[in-house]
């Protein structure tokens, strides 16, 4: 029976990347999970499993480092939600690959190389991890993106990556933050004073503590009877507070 382990700093996605293996993989058996590039190397010394999904970014080791750490001690195979220049080189053949968010069909293509390359046990998979971990590492390596892309969100039982543009508000209580589009609600647990840190400026203004609005998504602002500045929002109903605080965003409106 094929074995194997995780690695992402993502619960959400280490538990939707199980999932899409049993679903593409019955016989696989995952014998662990990592939340970093050290639990991962540690996992493979003690539990020597036939497959490693590296998440490729992750707190302190990332998964470049522990591909190098790991060797060719268990197959790699690299978790990317980067551009498709990564994706394009994965697929040179020395290293598989799995695109967040995990699409079945693409699984299917991965699980079908994987089984192929296990059926050669005399082969030595990984003997190019090295060469194309060194062409790959100046560039995914690189720091991260300034500014947040998109948003991992829960709606029920799913996982939906929003591309922060689709976003309309964030709007925080005192335990999750409401995500709104212009077509479903979603929740986060990240606080609105996070997220200003890590969204564009230039595109989400903070109007309130608890408050973050998209200003291609501001249809104009009004005052209600107790003299409260109030943004109105493209399509919505909401009406969302500014404080007194950030009221000089709106001087030119």
């Amino acid at each position: 029976m094929p074995t194997a382990i995780i690695a992402d700093d993502e619960r959400l996605m280490r538990d939707q990347l199980r999932l899409r293996l049993s679903e593409a993989w019955p016989e696989l058996e995952i014998l662990g999970e990592a939340k970093n590039g050290e639990e991962a190397v540690e996992l493979v010394d003690q539990l020597k499993p036939d497959l490693t999904f590296l998440d490729i970014r992750m707190p302190g080791k990332t998964g470049m480092e522990a591909a190098r750490d790991i060797g060719d001690r268990s197959q790699i195979v690299f978790v990317t939600a980067y551009d498709q220049y990564a994706v394009e080189a994965f697929e040179r053949g020395a290293v598989d690959y799995v695109l967040k968010p995990t699409e079945p069909e693409r699984l299917k293509v991965t699980v079908d190389r994987l089984k192929q390359r296990l059926e050669r046990p005399g082969e030595k998979v990984n003997d190019s991890v090295q060469q194309m971990l060194s062409q790959l590492a100046e560039k995914i390596a690189a720091p991260k993106q300034k500014h947040l892309q998109w948003i991992q969100a829960s709606i029920g039982q799913d996982l939906r990556m929003i591309p922060v543009e689709d976003i309309l508000f964030f709007r925080s209580d005192e335990k999750y933050t409401c995500v709104q589009t212009a077509s479903f609600e979603a929740l986060i647990r990240k606080p609105v004073r996070d997220l200003a840190e890590e969204l564009d400026p230039s595109l989400f203004w903070q109007i309130h503590r608890a408050t973050l609005v998209n200003v291609n998504a501001i249809e104009g602002v009004t005052r209600d009877i107790r003299g409260r500045h109030l943004v109105l929002v493209k399509g919505r109903p909401e009406k969302l507070e500014v404080s007194r605080s950030f009221l000089h965003l709106f001087k030119q409106m």
